[in-house]
């Protein structure tokens, strides 16, 4: 069993790389931690030495395939806290990733298993972000970032960019959920704001939150 240090190091690199396939800088690792970067690379040291990670000085850092299927089994572990969490106690989706990020240190594969299946095999969690199987298989959503929509074209939200709490209780005070649909009714050229129409109701929304929306275009 990995200690819940390293079991977090694996899945912050997992996390970094997916935006970087390179790898991940020791400073941008730090910084994902809020960790010294000294640290970070005593600790990079200690992955490298037990096979888990592919570290050289100076270079990115990637995880190799013993690290990838841990950091794969913690991020299922804790999208399927979450959304046992949101299902089953009703807690709201910004309220349950500090909660799942105690509970996906549990070790015991039975009692995930178990839960996927109590949950009836969740592919995606309350956030929209694709849950691995037991196997560590992703089922990939043809999704793109709201900004890409044009005037007149529909969609649904599936997912997040952002998924702090501030942004998420701000989704919140605008009645926004996953599949919500959607139309662009205006883009403005001044700010690049865009005037949507929300099931039903018309709001608009700043370029900023616009990129932090992921949509599924209907055809």
């Amino acid at each position: 069993m990995a200690s819940f240090t390293v079991e977090n190091y694996l899945k912050a690199i997992y996390s970094l790389s997916r935006s970087n396939e390179a790898g991940v800088s020791t400073n941008a690792l730090a910084d994902h931690l809020g960790t010294k970067a000294a640290t970070i690379t005593d600790m990079l040291k200690k992955l490298n030495a037990n096979g888990l990670v592919h570290y050289k000085k100076y270079q990115a850092t990637t995880l190799t395939d013993k690290g990838c299927e841990i950091a794969l089994n913690i991020v299922r572990k804790h999208r399927l806290w979450e959304v046992f969490l949101v299902e089953k106690l009703d807690f709201k989706w910004d309220e349950v990733h500090d909660m799942a990020e105690e509970l996906e240190h549990i070790d015991s594969n039975e009692l995930i298993d178990r839960l996927e299946r109590f949950l009836d095999n969740p592919k995606f969690d309350p956030h929209g972000d694709p849950i691995p199987d037991k196997n560590g298989v992703i089922e990939r959503r043809d999704q793109i970032q709201l900004t890409e929509l044009k005037v007149g074209q529909k969609g649904y939200v599936t997912g997040v960019k952002d998924s702090s709490k501030e942004f998420l209780q701000y989704l919140d005070n605008q009645n926004i959920e996953l599949g919500n649909e959607l139309l662009v009714k205006d883009i403005f050229d001044y700010d690049k704001s865009r005037v949507l129409i929300i099931e039903g109701q018309e709001t608009t929304f700043s370029q900023q939150v616009c990129k932090n929306l992921y949509v599924n275009i209907i055809e």
